[in-house]
């Protein structure tokens, strides 16, 4: 998904495979959305957040999201953009509303969720997907750069729960955050952004534990190569926004493959999905042949060096 790069003040208007688990009831005495008999599917009735929304995979989870039956709350800093995909959505019947947040500042996440109560009344699921990320080798970062692609990674998924924990509590909702497999095994010229990747898988684990018997989920969706909107951009060592590295498009899923992978890990509950047969070797080689990896790793460093700059 794609996020304006430099951060501005914060500002918000606002074999056969298993039958799923049905989603659970919620707490006595959370009335139903506005919307919940308006479109059948699996998330009727639900309520969600998509923070990153305007663009990229965020609009497309959340367009999914309203065509299985859920209310969607959308969210970005470019305001708009975010219009733009909120109006769309809006048009096809979806039930859409919006909030201009930067998902790196507490209060706005606060705006964000009260925003949701009070257009459909609850929230259901939350899905942090609003990150930035890089291009550029650790040695040559500036320090605010990095801490700029990891504040967006972490902060912007430990804020938008924070603050929206009291609403999933009361409707034993979903947390998904998303990751990518680049948290599996670390990948060069992507430091900050790793690091951050993967401190939410360890935050994913540490609240089942902490909230078990809550009934709220928390899972972490690990995404591998996608195709971009052509606007989309990372931050290179001293910030500048720069196009991504070469993929090649035989190794990249369509946002909307990914999207109907989420849709599938929330609706299921899972604790962990892996995107791609990419990213599952990596999984298998990390596990059981790390030096193997670690040596793959540096020789398409040293052979495909566009891969990673």
């Amino acid at each position: 998904m794609t996020l304006p790069l430099r951060k501005p003040a914060p500002s918000w208007p606002c074999p056969k495979p298993p039958l799923p688990k049905p989603l659970p009831n919620p707490s006595p005495g959370l009335k139903p959305t506005a919307t919940s008999d308006a479109r059948p599917g699996p998330f009727a009735g639900r309520v969600a957040i998509v923070t990153g929304s305007e663009s990229g995979i965020g609009r497309e989870t959340a367009r999914l999201l309203c065509a299985q039956g859920a209310a969607v709350v959308l969210n970005g800093r470019n305001a708009e953009r975010l219009e733009h995909t909120r109006r769309t959505l809006a048009e096809a019947g979806f039930a859409v509303a919006s909030c201009v947040a930067d998902v790196t500042d507490y209060a706005a996440c606060e705006q964000l969720v009260k925003t949701t109560v009070e257009a459909f009344g609850r929230l259901d699921i939350l899905v942090t997907n609003a990150s930035i990320s890089q291009r550029a080798y650790f040695a040559d970062m500036q320090p605010e750069v990095f801490k700029q692609v990891l504040d967006s990674n972490v902060y912007g998924s430990v804020f938008p729960l924070k603050a929206a924990l009291p609403q999933l509590l009361k409707s034993r909702g979903s947390v998904t955050f998303i990751s990518s497999i680049s948290a599996l095994n670390g990948m060069p010229s992507g430091s900050a952004y790793c690091a951050g990747k993967a401190a939410v898988a360890n935050l994913a684990h540490t609240l089942r534990l902490e909230l078990a018997g809550t009934g709220v989920h928390f899972g972490v969706v690990h995404i591998g190569f996608t195709q971009n909107d052509p606007e989309k951009r990372v931050l290179a060592a001293d910030g500048q926004p720069v196009p991504i590295a070469h993929r090649p498009p035989r190794w990249q899923k369509s946002q909307a493959e990914v999207a109907a992978i989420i849709l599938e890990h929330i609706r299921r509950r899972r604790q962990r999905t892996v995107i791609s047969a990419l990213g599952q070797l990596i999984v298998l080689v990390h596990t059981y042949f790390p030096r193997l990896g670690d040596w793959v790793v540096r020789t398409t460093m040293r052979r495909m060096r566009h891969f990673y700059e």
